[in-house]
């Protein structure tokens, strides 16, 4: 292989360790619950914790790490995961495995940004998309192939030694990436007010809305994948496994699409995906009177419903090189950061749904972002479009 191949295999490898350890706390819950004598809700109270300093600390990592090497500060923060993770491994009480996930939750995003951003300058022009999409199918693949793994092993022996695998998998991670990665990129200086202009930028707030009105349109059905597929569909427990995998299956093909559509001007096209994506979450309520039918419509949602996960990050570090060179490593995080955050209001608003409507209108909430995320794709185009008209005028 190329010495592009082998960089561009290792920071995929990166974004699944990371989808190993963020995913890992759901697949194991129970054995985690009953080994540090505490509830299955009080165990599950991590994940939220987890999304909530995630959200806080990646942009608060990115701007303040802007003014040291990006190499360096990538090898730091690998090696906090690890010391977090290994400590997830050996935690015997709640707090001390609440505290070590927060340790691990902290620096995750800011690892993913700076993944992206060696991506994108290692990368020929005209293979970004694919890797950066490859990089987001990292995420799903751990989700397909890792978490039940690492549940398989926590059944068969102790949820303390899936976690040790994830940190045997972290080490050579940084291994890896300490022998392959470029030692010096290029990059602008820059204070945090210097950085934070970047987001008074119209292209850039109507991006990052976009992407957590697509993210909440995901959760506000995905969060109750498991009972709509068996309380709503029908379908027994033994074959929810099946089906979970070949929807991750479907996620990982939907991130390969991704970077297919940002290859060809993908902000464009996106309006035709919201479009169906708001027609088939219209529909499902009449889809789940049928197993078929009703599994038929998570499969093509699941394809494309995060498609614009590529095009949209190509669009934020685009902005960032031509006009906010200073603040290219925050651009990189702006994804992660709201669709975390639309992570939650999805979240929320499927439990509202459910509470007040039932299982089988959960579609009907996340038709409601998908319109939005409609109308905020028909709006960024229009301003990216006046913004290249006006610039052309310029020059």
């Amino acid at each position: 292989m190329t010495k592009y191949r082998w960089q561009a295999s290792a920071l995929v490898l990166v974004t699944f360790m990371l989808g190993c350890n963020e995913f890992m706390v759901v697949g194991v819950i129970s054995d985690i619950a009953r080994s540090l004598r505490v509830t299955v809700a009080t165990v599950g109270y991590l994940v939220t914790i987890f999304a909530i300093v995630y959200a806080i600390s990646t942009p608060l990592i990115t701007i303040l790490a802007n003014r040291f090497s990006r190499y360096k500060t990538l090898m730091v923060l690998l090696l906090i995961f690890l010391i977090g993770n290994t400590w997830s491994g050996f935690a015997t009480s709640y707090g001390w495995f609440l505290v070590s996930r927060m340790m691990t939750a902290a620096v995750a995003g800011a690892i993913e940004s700076l993944v992206i951003l060696f991506a994108n300058d290692i990368a020929p022009r005209h293979k970004r998309a694919m890797l950066i999409s490859w990089i987001a199918a990292g995420f799903s693949i751990a989700s397909v192939v890792g978490v039940p793994v690492g549940t398989a092993i926590s059944t068969a022996t102790s949820w303390h030694v899936a976690f040790h695998l994830i940190s045997v998998l972290s080490l050579l991670t940084c291994i890896v990436m300490a022998l392959l990665l470029p030692r010096h990129l290029p990059q602008t200086p820059g204070g945090i007010k210097d950085q934070l202009v970047l987001l008074t930028d119209k292209r850039v707030y109507l991006g990052a809305v976009l992407i957590l009105f697509s993210a909440a349109a995901l959760y506000a059905y995905y969060t109750y994948i498991r009972p709509l597929l068996t309380t709503g569909l029908g379908f027994s427990t033994t074959a929810l496994n099946w089906l979970l995998f070949v929807l991750g299956i479907m996620s990982i093909l939907g991130n390969r699409l991704s970077g297919t559509v940002a290859e060809r001007n993908g902000l464009k096209t996106m309006p035709r995906f919201y479009v169906v994506d708001m027609l088939l979450l219209l529909l499902l309520p009449v889809a789940m009177k049928n197993p078929i039918t009703g599994f038929g419509v998570f499969l093509v949602l699941m394809l494309i419903i995060s498609v614009v996960n590529s095009p949209i990050q190509l669009h934020f570090l685009d902005v960032a090189e031509a006009d906010y060179p200073q603040a290219t490593l925050l651009a990189s995080s702006l994804n992660a950061i709201f669709f975390n955050i639309g992570i939650s209001i999805g979240s929320a608003t499927a439990s509202l749904v459910l509470t007040h409507g039932g299982l089988n209108r959960l579609g009907l909430g996340g038709a409601a972002f998908a319109g939005l995320s409609l109308v905020v794709a028909v709006w960024l185009n229009h301003v990216v479009a006046r913004h290249r008209a006006t610039s052309a005028t310029v020059r």
